[in-house]
């Protein structure tokens, strides 16, 4: 399944482009945060594999006002690579391949 192109970003890492792109609006779990904030990779020209990543950071849009970090450049690249690193094949079919990054992420109570 491809991602809407519409507030996507290309990235370049290692001489290949993705589009990566966060959830317009947080789901009702990272709303009142009791999940964290995911975003989703994948090969711009050729998508296959989604690339879905689970950080430790609560959604900026939250509902609770907790302090949440925005997702830099530099975030998606180290994302990519460890995916890589860890098996994701971004051009091949498949179900999502899921990297989560969520340790240390505390929900609020």
């Amino acid at each position: 399944m491809a991602l809407v192109k519409k507030g996507s970003r290309l990235i370049t890492v290692n001489g290949t482009t993705y589009r990566w792109r966060l959830r317009g609006r947080p789901t009702y779990g990272q709303g009142v945060v009791q999940s964290p904030l995911t975003f989703a990779v994948e090969h711009a020209d050729t998508p296959g594999t989604t690339l879905v990543i689970t950080t430790d950071q609560p959604n900026p849009s939250n509902w609770l006002e907790i302090q949440g970090s925005t997702v830099l450049p530099t975030q998606v690249a180290d994302s990519i690579r460890t995916a890589l690193t860890n098996g994701w094949s971004p051009m091949s079919p498949g179900p999502p391949f899921l990297l989560d990054q969520s340790v240390g992420f505390v929900p609020s109570h």
